[in-house]
């Protein structure tokens, strides 16, 4: 199994108000890729957090194996959110791979 998380850190020239509902559209959007990509076990986004925080959204999945994370990666429903939900709002991304 492979653990992928994905930390966002949205512009600083958004708003709170607008934050707070890209953030919800980014999760609505994830969330529904479940059971639609082959070899995604689980998808969860973190919304919700502390003060402390410095990024505003978490992405956590679980998929099958390395291969299952490429296609994943490569899928057109995966590939539409990123570019019309994510990517125009982010101004920084990090990521962590690992086996579990």
């Amino acid at each position: 199994m492979v653990r992928h998380l994905t930390f966002w850190q949205l512009k600083d020239e958004i708003s709170a108000e607008d934050k707070a509902k890209i953030v919800a559209d980014i999760r609505q959007s994830l969330e529904a890729l479940k059971g639609r990509i082959a070899g995604l076990k689980e998808i969860s986004v973190q919304t919700e957090k502390l003060a402390s925080s410095n990024v505003d959204v978490m992405l956590d999945c679980l998929l099958d194996d390395e291969e299952a994370l490429r296609a994943y990666a490569s899928h057109p429903e995966h590939i539409a959110v990123a570019a019309n939900k994510i990517v125009p709002f982010v101004k920084s991304r990090q990521c962590i791979d690992y086996v579990v």
